[in-house]
């Protein structure tokens, strides 16, 4: 199993990032990890996305993942599954810091594709990815305030 974390700061209440991070059809604006998604967030919701592939620039994966976790202000969470293959789990944390928020993002895989990229691979490859997500919504935040 593989395991991606990064932290950090934003620019805005929990509140105000939890509804950034749950308007998935807003995604393709801003996110440059999950480029595009649609639905409603809620518990046990299906929905469709669109991630890019950080081993391979200029390629996408595409999945219907599902939403379980779902705190406004606080938390989401969704895991995208090919049997056998891939299971992500993907999260946003939301913690009240000073006069905005602390946000802890990440993913736990396994599966024989995510067992198959080398550790060396997930922090040349894949943290960066992810905390241009983290970049790209303190930015949202800042031009777009609640």
């Amino acid at each position: 199993m593989h395991e991606i974390r990064t932290q950090a700061f934003l620019p805005a209440a929990p509140s105000a990032a939890w509804s950034v991070l749950a308007d998935f059809d807003r995604y393709a604006e801003w996110n440059p990890l999950n480029i595009k998604a649609s639905g409603k967030a809620a518990l046990g919701a299906r929905i469709p996305m669109t991630f890019i592939n950080p081993q391979k620039p200029g390629a996408t994966i595409q999945m219907k993942v599902k939403v379980t976790r779902c705190d406004p202000g606080r938390a989401l969470e969704w895991i995208g599954e090919v049997p056998l293959l891939f299971r992500g789990r993907h999260f946003f944390d939301l913690t009240p810091e000073g006069s905005g928020t602390r946000l802890l993002h990440g993913e736990d895989s396994s599966g024989l594709i995510a067992n198959s990229i080398k550790p060396a691979e997930i922090q040349t490859l894949f943290v960066p990815a992810y905390e241009a997500l983290n970049t790209a919504l303190a930015e949202r935040l800042k031009a777009h305030p609640a």
